[in-house]
């Protein structure tokens, strides 16, 4: 059992909608596949992987340092003791051959990329959808039926005026949501105020409505938001202050009581470990956005979801960013909270599996072999155009 080829492609997922720091006309993404030598049903196993939206496709780092890495390894140091599959784990460590610990940066995303591929070939070469091989593996075989997924939208976009904004969000609950999510912090508060309470106009309650600063605040813009917002008793605040920025956060969590959410740009256990010791989040009423696809992968992730438990953190409070078939596996195979969902934008890598329609806010996941991304017919095209 081998790897035999793999193949990167840099994909523009670029798109003229802002948040508060960036804007997306420029976005990639790496897609990646690895072509391994098992035959399953009369089809070479490949896994495919790709990193979430947010940050740029790393094709330098898996072409000078990752992909070689992998591909000179010894056929024997990444399968299991029994030969009988590829084992993540020592995939993992191979890949960090060589890498210091701390700065994690974007090789944190190029090992998420091929993270995702392996786990992907890994199941199916099982024959099993990821989410069950990994309910069978570490959760006594019990899955989820269906996740919870929000959908993410509500960005800055030219021409883009209340009323729009107001349909984009009609238009997510007349797909089944029952959260949505807007941004908030490139326009000023009063401005941004005006927008959340137009929305409010149109969802059920302020619990239907999670915003998101992307980091844009220091402490008094982070504080003057809190206690505008605090009144609509929202889903959560998101991500007020710097990722790393970790007084800022537990500052503010001393004056905003309603859900807080941060995450999506911590890339490593030690990163969320240090916002759990250090950040004031609550474990009984915040959330936590880790994304395997750009915090070094499934490996890691798993590691991350021991030490929070360790801390009094259940894995139900994590609900990944990214909006990917791959967190939605984790989600109902690990147990977490739910997944971010992108209706919208940032296709064909965002969405889940076709004829899974969201209902009620919650959506169901295909029974296919590996990730999933067969029954996703936009995506398993350009996957399978990498691989030829």
């Amino acid at each position: 059992m081998k790897i035999i080829d793999i193949q990167e492609r840099a994909v523009p997922i670029k798109s003229s909608i802002r948040n508060a720091y960036i804007d997306f006309s420029k976005m990639t993404a790496s897609a990646v596949a690895i072509v391994t030598d098992v035959v399953k049903d009369g089809r070479r196993v490949v896994g495919y992987g790709f990193n979430s939206n947010g940050r740029y496709a790393p094709s330098g780092l898996l072409h000078e340092r990752f992909i070689p890495r992998l591909l000179e390894a010894d056929a024997k140091s990444i399968v299991t003791e029994d030969g009988s599959n590829f084992d993540p784990f020592k995939i993992w460590d191979i890949l960090m051959t060589g890498e210091k610990p701390g700065g994690h940066g974007e090789r944190s995303v190029a090992v998420g990329v091929l993270d995702m591929a392996i786990w992907d070939a890994v199941s199916k070469i099982e024959g099993k959808p990821l989410y069950q091989l990994l309910a069978d593996r570490y959760r006594d075989g019990r899955a989820d039926d269906k996740v919870f997924i929000y959908a993410a939208g509500g960005y800055y976009q030219p021409g883009k005026d209340l009323t729009a904004l107001q349909d984009e969000m009609k238009g997510y609950l007349d797909l089944g949501y029952s959260v949505v999510k807007m941004k908030i912090g490139g326009d000023s508060l009063a401005e941004d105020l005006r927008r959340i309470e137009a929305v409010l106009k149109v969802v059920p309650s302020g619990r239907s409505l999670a915003v998101d600063a992307n980091g844009r605040f220091d402490l008094k813009t982070a504080l003057a938001y809190g206690e505008a917002m605090e009144q609509y008793d929202l889903f959560w605040y998101e991500e007020a202050g710097d990722p790393l920025d970790y007084q800022l956060q537990a500052e503010l969590s001393k004056h905003y009581h309603k859900p807080m959410a941060t995450g999506e740009d911590l890339f490593s256990m030690q990163d969320v470990r240090n916002l759990i010791r250090y950040g004031g989040m609550n474990p009984e009423r915040d959330y936590l956005q880790f994304d395997c696809a750009l915090s070094y992968g499934l490996v890691e992730y798993m590691r991350t979801l021991d030490m929070l438990k360790e801390y009094g953190w259940s894995s139900r409070r994590c609900i990944p960013h990214g909006g990917h078939q791959m967190s939605l596996n984790i989600a109902a195979g690990l147990g977490l909270g739910g997944n971010e969902s992108y209706p919208g934008v940032f296709q064909p890598f965002g969405g889940f599996a076709d004829n899974h329609a969201v209902m009620d806010g919650y959506v169901t996941l295909p029974d296919t072999p590996g990730i999933g991304f067969e029954a996703k017919s936009n995506l398993i095209t350009l996957l399978r155009s990498i691989a030829e």
